[in-house]
């Protein structure tokens, strides 16, 4: 999956397919979380706090390291 480099101090870069946001974090674990819309990708994509956004994300979609 292709991913684009973020400005956050938890998070290297972030991808998105349809139902499938791909994370990469500074330590380089990578995680896919399922289910995530493409609504919820952009909104993610556009919050004040990429890590906060997350932390809500965790909550709600199920999510495995690839």
């Amino acid at each position: 999956m292709q991913r684009q480099f973020v400005s956050s101090s938890r998070i290297s870069s972030v991808g998105w397919e349809p139902n499938t946001l791909e994370i990469q974090f500074k330590d380089g674990a990578i995680y896919q979380y399922s289910g995530v819309t493409e609504s919820e990708y952009r909104n993610f994509m556009n919050s004040s706090s990429l890590g906060h956004t997350l932390s809500i994300l965790d909550k709600q979609h199920p999510y495995h390291r690839v």
